[in-house]
C-alpha cells in the first residue's frame, strides 16, 4: 500500500471539515441500518461510553465560517457566539437529521437553553444536557460525574438495545487512549519542526477525528505524522506563536492560515481540546466509570474551559505551553493580564 502524501491527506480532512452535510457520518450510519449517530458539542464529552455503545461520537463544533446563518437568528439574539445560532441553523435546514442523539456538556449558560430548545423542535431525538462536576473532590464531585456517566449509560442502552458492559468501556477507552497520543505526538512534532507540519494542515487533520470512527482517525494521524517527518520542506524565519483562548469557538481555518503567511509558526494552541482534553492514559482495567471520573477529575487539561479550583494553579498551563516551545517571541491571547502573567519577559502578549 503506497504511502499518502501530506497534501492527500491534508485534502481530505479539508473535505470532512467543509462538508457540512456530514456526508462521511451518513454513509457510516447508512452502511448498517443498526447503526447510530451521537452528536456533541464543545469542549468535552466522555466519548468513549459513545464508542462502547458502538455508536459514531459527532462533534459539531457550530456551523463556522462557511455557513450563513438564517433561521438561528431567530432562536437566538444576534450578539450570542455563533455556536448556538449556527447550530441551530444546522438542525432546521436538516443537515443533521441522520443524527440519532445530541449532547450538550457543561459550557455555559446558552448551551444549557440550547438542549432545551432542541428538545422542543426535535422531540423525537434523545437530548441530553451533560453537565461535569464543578467540585474536584473524589465523594463530591467524583461520585456526582460516575452518576452522570451511568445515566447516559442507561439513556445509550436504551437506544442502542442492548447492555454495555464494562469490558466494552475498557476496550474502547484503551482505543481513544491510542488516539490521544497519536493528537500529542502530532503537536509534539509541530512545535519540535513546525515547518514539516504546519498548524494549519495538524488543524485539519486532528478536526477530522469529529466526523470519523476514531480507529480512521488514528490510522490518518499515523498517515500524516509519518509523511511530515518524511517530507523534506524549508525552514522559515518565522516567529513561534502561542494562541489560546479559542477553546470553544474554533479559529476560521483562514484566520490561522494568515497567522503563518503573516510569517508565524503557531506551536502549542487551544483548539480541539476534546482530543486532548485527558492528560495520559486512562487505566483500561477495574471500573471504567472510575477511571473516566478519575482522570477527568486529575488528568485533564487545565485551561480557560475547566473550572480551576487550585488557583496557584490559575493560568499556569499557557505559562507551560509558552516555556514548553522553546524560543516562543508572541502569545497571541484572549486576556492580556493573563499573558502578562507568565513570566516570560522575552515574550510579546498581543490581545
Amino acid at each position: 500500500m503506497t504511502q499518502p502524501t501530506t497534501a492527500e491527506i491534508v485534502a481530505r480532512a479539508q473535505d470532512l471539515y467543509e462538508d457540512l452535510q456530514f456526508t462521511s457520518a451518513r454513509e457510516w450510519k447508512k452502511a448498517d441500518p443498526s447503526r447510530k449517530v451521537i452528536g456533541y458539542l464543545p469542549v468535552y464529552i466522555p466519548r468513549e461510553l459513545i464508542h462502547a455503545a458502538g455508536m459514531l461520537p459527532l462533534g459539531i463544533m457550530g456551523g463556522g465560517d462557511n455557513l450563513e446563518v438564517i433561521h438561528g437568528d431567530a432562536y437566538y439574539q444576534s450578539y450570542i457566539c455563533r455556536i448556538p445560532r449556527s447550530t441551530i441553523e444546522l438542525g432546521v435546514s436538516g443537515r443533521l437529521d441522520f443524527v440519532d442523539g445530541m449532547l450538550f456538556p457543561s459550557i455555559c449558560d446558552v448551551i444549557r437553553n440550547l438542549s432545551g430548545m432542541w428538545k422542543m423542535l426535535f422531540p423525537d431525538v434523545f437530548t441530553k444536557y451533560f453537565d461535569v462536576p464543578q467540585t474536584y473532590k473524589d465523594e463530591i464531585g467524583g461520585t456526582f460525574y460516575i452518576g452522570e456517566m451511568r445515566e447516559l449509560l442507561e439513556e445509550l442502552e436504551k437506544i442502542a438495545g442492548h447492555k454495555i458492559t464494562d469490558d466494552q468501556i475498557n476496550a474502547s477507552i484503551k482505543i481513544y487512549n491510542e488516539n490521544r497520543q497519536l493528537v500529542n505526538e502530532l503537536y509534539a512534532l509541530r512545535a519540535a519542526v513546525p515547518w514539516q507540519a504546519p498548524a494549519s494542515e495538524a488543524y485539519l487533520v486532528i478536526r477530522a477525528g469529529l466526523v470519523l470512527p476514531v480507529e480512521e482517525h488514528s490510522e490518518m494521524l499515523r498517515q500524516y505524522i509519518d509523511a511530515a517527518k518524511a517530507e523534506k520542506r524549508p525552514m522559515k524565519d518565522n516567529s513561534k506563536v502561542v494562541v489560546t483562548g479559542m477553546f470553544c469557538e474554533q479559529p476560521p481555518l483562514n484566520l490561522i492560515k494568515s497567522l503563518e503567511l503573516s510569517g508565524c509558526y503557531v506551536v502549542d494552541d487551544d483548539f480541539m481540546l476534546v482530543s486532548r482534553w485527558l492528560v495520559g492514559d486512562v487505566p483500561t482495567d477495574g471500573d471504567p466509570l472510575y477511571n473516566l471520573s478519575q482522570a477527568f477529575l486529575h488528568h485533564s487539561m487545565s485551561t480557560a474551559a475547566k473550572y480551576e479550583p487550585d488557583q496557584e494553579e490559575k493560568g499556569q498551563f499557557l505559562v507551560r505551553a509558552v516555556r514548553k516551545s522553546a524560543y516562543v517571541s508572541i502569545c497571541l491571547a484572549s486576556s492580556i493580564g493573563l499573558v502578562r502573567a507568565l513570566l516570560c519577559p522575552n515574550v510579546l502578549p498581543v490581545w
